[in-house]
């Protein structure tokens, strides 16, 4: 209103496509000399003093406010503008019609923020202060017609289609040999520019710092590991990727090192640092952390290696950067270690510099930070204990009725060209394939049955090799257990929950004795404690791999009642479970 644009349409807490997150402001209009539409971006920072983070212009740290670095106003509000871009289908071709500015209007007083605007600052990055109300007019009335109505404009952008989300294995060999596939967010990008500050720290005085990134199911971890993988080795810089998970890694190495060896053998497995250099690499990546062991020693150990050096230390000590993303809700294996306060305390064992970043945004679940809130308290592992779904139109939640059912539903949208697949809890016996190569139908609910997806490496009957289950469309005439979902996401997920969890007065109760993973059964080295923990932390991750919608179906009839009394949401809570 000060500024004369009382005509512009103002969008307040506007939701990016397909996320969680939200900009402060969306400002939308006519451009007073094109006529087009225009929109400008706002993120409104309280903040009345800060400066740059150890002279990084990506970073900054804020007077008074703890948690370590942030990043740049202006740089967290360019990523806005091209992630909008990037997915608003209206704005395909009209890039220029997206400016954004950070406006920090609690300072009064330049001298108190000068440093932040050495930064880089652009179109889609402007800076402004309360003690800039002048310039900041000016400048929305450069983008502005302040004679033209806005509410064309704004219900252009809201009504848009949207474009659909990159999926991480469609772009990795792009991301990681040509340039950045993705858009990065907050504390995504937070994420990248500690750690690339963190490597030049490293170069400059010979300083040695753990990065922890932790966040749940979609929250884009392995999108920030890509994405540095990437950019380092772009730059030159030595570094390589490594994760826990068989399926992931192979996979990895399938897509991002198609026809490439040289990428190939940037993606390797935990267990492979027993005798590396130390400080050899610049940069570790350690994706799914949360999968680390105790020890690398396994039966194929050389007898040389066979010590009682931890994994972790192996891990730390390879790299001047070592970077650790991980989930603590998805540890699933005994034996498996790999939390954020067992390796923050072992790199302050060490004297080491210690940076730790949550992400707290959700772009898997149609962007529905709901869909995972509900799923842990479901399981009981958050909150307190199950509720209602409360519906979001970004996702979609359903439960099937029979297993028949259930599948069909997964069929049916993967006929629409979507990525489906169906996954159950470890609660049937998994045979190896007959000698013809027919797959034998372990999977047995009543007279329906399905085979498990392979267990080794080679493609048998017409089925993809167990990495491959989740990516390879012949996945869906398999049913994936937790080892061959686990870290990877598809648009529609069928979920079978087991007799090893059931639903008894109110809450889960694990049944150990109806689950058959060969890992849980020794009772002296998994407690019934540990089972019951570990087995929600299978089915967390089972049922949060759905990008558009999960469907569910539990095999024991008081379960499948309770889940259709809670997924009917708030107006059932009458018929509360």
């Amino acid at each position: 209103m000060d500024a004369g644009l009382s005509e512009v349409e103002v969008i307040l807490e506007y939701q990016l496509p397909l996320t969680s997150k939200r900009a402060d402001v969306v400002l939308a209009g006519r451009h007073p000399r094109t006529g087009e539409a225009s929109y400008v971006v706002v993120e409104l920072k309280q903040w009345t003093s800060a400066h740059l983070w150890e002279d990084d212009e990506s970073l900054v740290t804020v007077d008074g406010m703890p948690g370590g670095p942030r990043l740049h106003p202006a740089r967290q509000v360019r990523g806005y503008c091209e992630y909008v871009t990037d997915f608003v289908s209206s704005l395909s071709g009209h890039e220029d019609a997206v400016a954004g500015l950070a406006y920090l209007h609690n300072v009064t007083d330049r001298n108190y923020v000068s440093d932040l605007f050495f930064a880089p600052l652009d179109r889609q990055g402007q800076l402004f202060t309360g003690a800039d109300r002048a310039k900041l007019h000016a400048y929305l009335r450069s983008r502005l017609d302040p004679t033209v109505a806005g509410a064309a404009a704004a219900d252009e952008l809201l009504n848009s289609a949207v474009r659909p989300s990159r999926q991480l294995l469609a772009v990795a060999a792009d991301e990681v040999r040509d340039r950045e596939q993705f858009v990065l967010q907050d504390d995504q990008q937070l994420a990248v520019d500690i750690v690339k500050h963190e490597v030049e720290q490293a170069r400059q005085s010979n300083r040695k710092t753990v990065v922890v990134v932790y966040g749940g199911p979609g929250s884009g971890k392995s999108v920030i590991a890509l994405s540095l993988l990437g950019d380092l080795a772009r730059e030159g810089r030595t570094v390589l990727h490594a994760t826990g998970s068989r399926s992931f890694t192979q996979t990895l190495r399938r897509v991002a090192g198609h026809r490439d060896l040289r990428v190939q053998k940037m993606f390797r497995y935990f267990n492979q640092f027993m005798d590396v250099e130390r400080n050899g690499l610049d940069v570790l990546i350690l994706d799914e952390a949360h999968r680390i062991r105790e020890t690398s020693v396994n039966r194929y150990t050389r007898a040389e290696f066979r010590t009682d050096r931890s994994q972790l230390d192996e891990l730390i000590a390879a790299a001047r950067v070592p970077v650790f993303l991980l989930d603590n809700h998805q540890v699933v294996r005994p034996g498996e270690q790999g939390s954020v306060d067992s390796i923050a305390d072992y790199a302050r064992s060490l004297g080491l510099d210690l940076q730790e970043i949550e992400l707290q945004e959700q772009y898997r679940c149609g962007g529905s930070l709901g869909d995972v809130r509900w799923v842990e308290q479901l399981l009981g592992l958050a909150g307190d204990g199950p509720a209602a779904w409360e519906g979001d139109e970004r996702f979609v939640l359903d439960v099937a009725d029979s297993p028949e059912e259930l599948e069909q539903r997964v069929r049916d949208e993967a006929a629409t060209g979507a990525s489906a697949r169906l996954a159950a809890g470890y609660c049937w016996s998994w045979s190896d394939p007959c000698k013809d190569g027919t797959l034998v139908p372990d999977v047995q609910i009543g007279p329906w049955a399905r085979p498990w997806n392979l267990k080794g490496d080679r493609s048998i009957g017409g089925a993809p090799p167990a990495p491959l289950w989740s990516s390879d469309p012949r996945g869906i005439d398999q049913v994936g257990c937790v080892y061959t979902a686990q870290g990877f996401e598809y648009d529609w997920n069928g979920v079978i929950i087991g007799p090893d969890l059931v639903w008894r007065d109110g809450r889960f109760v694990s049944v150990r004795s109806a689950n058959r993973d060969p890992d849980f059964r020794s009772q002296t080295a998994v407690s019934d404690a540990d089972f019951d923990v570990l087995v929600r932390n299978v089915y967390k991750v089972l049922l949060t791999r759905g990008m558009v919608g999960t469907v569910l179906y539990a095999t024991d009839a008081e379960t499948r009642d309770a889940l259709r009394v809670l997924v009917a949401g708030a107006s059932n809570a009458g018929n509360w479970p």
